[in-house]
């Protein structure tokens, strides 16, 4: 079984029991989340895509953790006028295993 689905502007591919790094959502660890923007279902060749999204369709995930990526790093250079400056950046994100699909 496959899953694409929607989360916050953003489009994620998983399965069930699959563990997914996720924009971070407002919710405890251990806490449970139903996600209902499906976009495509693929189950043993049967495939329903949404229009924009498949009707009747939930996902049930339990949230593992929350984190923060790698620093990455932002630099801007003006060339001949001295300017330099350096920044880092690191985002923040939710660990979620998808549970059950639920039709």
């Amino acid at each position: 079984m496959i899953i694409v689905f929607e989360k916050d502007g953003f489009q994620y591919i998983g399965d069930k029991g699959s563990v997914l790094k996720l924009q971070k959502i407002d919710a405890k660890e251990g806490e449970k989340i139903v996600i209902d923007k499906i976009l495509l279902l693929k189950d043993d060749g049967n495939v329903k895509i949404g229009q924009p999204y498949v009707e009747g369709v939930k996902l049930e995930a339990e949230v593992i953790k929350h984190g923060k990526d790698k620093k990455i790093l932002v630099y801007k250079y003006k060339k001949k006028k001295g300017y330099r400056k350096m920044q880092g950046h690191r985002q923040d994100y939710t660990m979620v295993k998808i549970k059950d699909v639920i039709f």
